[in-house]
């Protein structure tokens, strides 16, 4: 409620001053503000008053708050289409994104019996696995892992080791192209790992795509599993365009 006096409410004014701080650039999406003693030693007020302000920019969608972990300015969701052919990069440069990747780990382990089900091979037998974190203008949007054959990828480890795109490492061991041939979306919980990764927290809603592609023979070449933050990226089903004539 608004004071009838004529003078602006205290926690108006904070609200205010972060609003002008927002439009000015002095927070880009998904910087943390300053703590909530920070900001009453900024104002002059106590953390109370503070923490009004900042609940009235949460009601406006400009700032989001993490339990445990504070305020931050929010971010325009990724519009991320989900397809016959998903790409990372060209998802995100389409959607205006600066795209990046980060290698987490490169391992060779076995298949469990669900991932060997998913690439047509025997279950134990040798996956490699990508663990990687993706990136929009520097703000982590998803944890991922893609699995590889190695039976039927030879050399994929390698050069996985050489670049952090899939369609690249893919390229580099004779896939020209693929296609995607199932997706299953699910909503789920983060876990620890993910909150750390993804910098929410632990508990937060977390949008999961596990994905297949083949290349143009039909045979599986990876089965991917990907972490959504949930409030960062837009999945949009895309129908798919019969080829040109």
């Amino acid at each position: 409620m608004r004071d009838t006096s004529g003078k602006t409410p205290i926690w108006q004014a904070i609200a205010d001053a972060l609003r002008s701080d927002l439009a000015e650039g002095k927070y880009a999406p998904g910087d943390k503000l300053p703590t909530e003693a920070g900001l009453a030693k900024r104002f002059g007020v106590n953390r109370h008053t503070v923490r009004h302000g900042i609940s009235a920019l949460v009601e406006e969608g400009l700032i989001r708050t993490r339990r445990g972990s504070g305020a931050f300015v929010a971010a325009t969701p990724t519009d991320y289409p989900i397809g016959q052919r998903v790409r990372f990069h060209e998802n995100l440069i389409a959607a205006g994104r600066r795209p990046d990747k980060r290698i987490l780990q490169v391992e060779e382990r076995s298949a469990t019996t669900g991932e060997a089900k998913a690439l047509q091979i025997a279950p134990g037998d040798p996956v490699c696995v990508y663990h990687g974190l993706s990136l929009a203008d520097g703000q982590p949007i998803a944890v991922f892992e893609s699995l590889f054959p190695l039976g039927r990828l030879t050399g994929i480890e390698e050069a996985l080791h050489q670049t952090s795109s899939v369609t690249e490492a893919l390229r580099l061991v004779g896939i020209s192209d693929y296609t995607r041939a199932s997706t299953r979306l699910t909503a789920v919980r983060a876990t620890a790992t993910h909150a750390l990764h993804l910098q929410v927290s632990e508990g937060d809603p977390l949008l999961k795509s596990s994905g297949v592609n083949v290349d143009q023979a039909g045979t599986a070449v990876e089965f991917g599993r990907t972490w959504f933050a949930g409030d960062r990226v837009t999945l949009t089903l895309e129908n798919e365009r019969p080829p040109p004539v």
